[in-house]
C-alpha cells in the first residue's frame, strides 16, 4: 500500500492484504468508518474498536487503534467492560449480524436496555460468510443459505426495530451504497451519549450472493441503489427487509435519555449524598 495513501494512519498495513472477498462491502463500512473519525478529529487514543467472530469481526485487526477481537456473540460485554473501566473512552462494537444478533442477541438488547454509552455498527450481509453461508437471524424469507438450500422459513429480526423496542437513543441504516450517508451517521452515533446502532446493509457476492443469483458484488450494489429508499425519521415497526425488495435507509431514531452510568452516579448520589464521589473509572 502507498505511504501516500491517507487512510494509512489508520490500518495496520503490516496485515494486509486484507482476507475479504473481492465485492464484498466490509471495505467500504471500515472507509466510512474512517472517514467519521476523521471528521470528528477525536484523538485515536482516546476511541476504541471492539470486535466478535465472522468476516465483520476481523474490522478490529486491521484498524490501527486500541482493538479487541473478542470470543463469539460477546464484543458487547466485553465493550460494557472496557467502557466502565475508562468511560471517557468511545467505545465502537463493530461485528456481524450473526455475531450481535445469534449468539450474541441477549447481549444487544440488555445493553440497549441499560442504555450502555456504546456505538454498535452492524454490518449485515445476510449470512455467516465465514464459516459456510449459513442462515441468520437477519436472513429474509425465502433466501437460500447452506442451511436452507429451498429457503428460509424464519422469520427475520427487523434490526432497526430491534435496536428501537429495546431502548436504542440513535438508530440508523444505510447500504453500503450510501457512503456519505454512513459516514455521517456513524460519526453522530459515536458522539450520541447512550446506546446508538447504525446497521450497513452490505453484499456478500460469494456466499449470499452466488447461491440467490444476485451477481457479483457490483450487481449486488447496483441492486441497492436501485431498490433503496430513504426515509429519515420512518416508523421502525415499517423498515423490515424484504427477499429482493426495497430496502427502507435513512435516521429512524434521535432521542435523548440518561445513560446507565449517569443514572448510576445520580442514585449514588441520593443514597449517600455529599460522601459520594461519582465513579469516574477505574484509577
Amino acid at each position: 500500500m502507498s505511504a501516500k495513501n491517507p487512510r494509512n494512519q489508520y490500518l495496520r498495513t503490516d496485515r494486509m492484504p486484507h482476507i475479504w472477498c473481492p465485492g464484498c462491502g466490509l471495505g467500504t463500512a471500515v472507509n466510512c468508518f474512517i472517514s467519521a473519525i476523521q471528521a470528528d478529529e477525536t484523538p485515536l487514543d482516546e476511541i476504541s474498536v471492539v470486535s466478535g467472530i465472522g468476516c465483520t469481526g476481523r474490522v478490529a485487526g486491521y484498524l490501527k487503534l486500541d482493538s479487541f477481537h473478542t470470543t463469539h456473540g460477546r464484543p458487547i460485554p466485553f465493550a460494557t467492560g472496557l467502557k466502565l473501566a475508562n468511560p471517557k473512552m468511545k467505545v465502537v462494537v463493530f461485528s456481524g449480524d450473526g455475531d450481535l444478533f445469534a449468539i450474541g442477541g441477549n447481549h444487544f438488547i440488555h445493553a440497549a436496555r441499560r442504555n450502555m454509552n456504546l456505538t454498535i455498527i452492524c454490518v449485515n450481509n445476510f449470512t455467516y460468510g465465514m464459516t459456510g453461508g449459513q442462515v441468520t437471524p437477519s436472513t429474509p424469507i425465502d433466501a437460500i443459505s447452506s442451511t436452507t438450500p429451498y429457503g428460509n422459513i424464519e422469520e427475520p429480526f427487523n434490526l432497526p426495530f430491534l435496536a428501537d423496542c429495546s431502548g436504542a437513543v440513535y438508530v440508523a441504516r444505510w447500504t453500503a451504497f450510501h457512503v456519505r450517508q454512513a459516514a455521517r451517521s456513524m460519526r453522530e452515533a459515536i458522539n450520541k451519549t447512550g446506546f446508538s446502532f447504525v446497521e450497513i446493509i452490505s453484499p456478500c457476492p460469494t456466499l449470499y450472493g452466488r447461491r440467490n443469483k444476485m451477481g457479483d458484488g457490483l450487481k449486488m450494489m447496483e441492486a441497492f441503489r436501485d431498490s433503496s429508499v430513504i426515509m429519515n425519521g420512518a416508523d421502525t415497526r415499517n423498515v423490515e427487509l424484504d427477499f429482493r425488495g426495497k430496502v427502507i435507509c435513512g435516521k429512524f431514531v434521535d432521542r435523548e435519555k440518561t445513560s446507565y452510568l449517569d443514572m448510576y452516579n445520580t442514585k449514588m448520589a441520593e443514597r449517600f449524598g455529599p460522601f459520594y464521589e461519582p465513579y469516574e473509572g477505574v484509577k
